[in-house]
């Protein structure tokens, strides 16, 4: 079949079942951790956070936190420049949030098993709501429902990353995937999530539906999106 990636993709990921055990899930985890440092994804956050600019005693919050590895790694950024940030994750995968808090013993993050819709969020909760890759998981009309509830849920505003659609970046996740790695659920994830991200002029008309327009949308390597919305 010819790859189209004229529009964005409405296949789910095996991901996307919350149900999934540990021992299925657990090796995604370390590996997406890997891969967040290899890319760049921890440098691209603590950059965004500088500009914005993060205060000491913040309250920071991850939606979709996976395995908490982008937290551990603010949580050593934080101690390095005495900035005391309180840190929490919310995931709605029950074997996610387990992960994450294994991993997190001495990193002292709270996690909150929860859909990022629920009332157990609520406004003005946090100062800064971010979120990484995960965005791309919802459709269109849910991607409006959730950047304005990460927007309400925070007193100073959002910082999101997702991936850009484009084929060169297709192949070379499928390609990536196929060589390092025999994992099924990888394989089939990380092509379909370049599939369901984003182009820019989507972006842009998913925030003008949302109604927001205080926002800086910029592409950094390697093809993605750095969205930061101030409240």
């Amino acid at each position: 079949m010819m790859l189209t990636l004229k529009t964005r993709s409405a296949e789910a990921e095996v991901m996307d079942d919350f149900e999934l055990s540990s021992a299925e899930i657990d090796p995604v985890l370390a590996g997406l951790g890997k891969m967040n440092n290899l890319f760049g994804a921890y440098k691209t956050l603590i950059k965004a956070l500088k500009n914005f600019p993060v205060a000491a005693g913040s309250h920071i919050s991850d939606w979709g936190c996976g395995g908490g590895d982008t937290l551990r790694e603010l949580r050593r950024w934080s101690n390095q420049q005495k900035l005391n940030l309180q840190l929490t994750g919310v995931d709605a995968a029950e074997a996610a949030v387990k992960f994450a808090s294994q991993n997190s013993v001495e990193a002292d993050i709270n996690y909150i098993k929860t859909d990022v819709f629920s009332d157990s969020l609520y406004p003005e909760q946090f100062d800064i709501v971010f979120s990484g890759l995960f965005s791309h998981h919802f459709a269109d009309e849910e991607w409006v429902r959730l950047i304005n509830k990460m927007r309400d849920c925070s007193t100073r505003g959002v910082i999101l990353t997702d991936l850009h659609r484009h084929w060169v970046l297709y192949y070379s996740v499928w390609l990536i995937t196929h060589l390092f790695t025999r994992n099924k659920m990888v394989r089939i994830d990380g092509p379909l999530s370049v599939k369901r991200s984003f182009k820019k002029a989507e972006l842009v008309r998913l925030l003008k539906k949302a109604q927001i327009d205080n926002y800086k949308l910029t592409w950094v390597w390697p093809f993605r999106w750095l969205l930061i919305i101030h409240k």
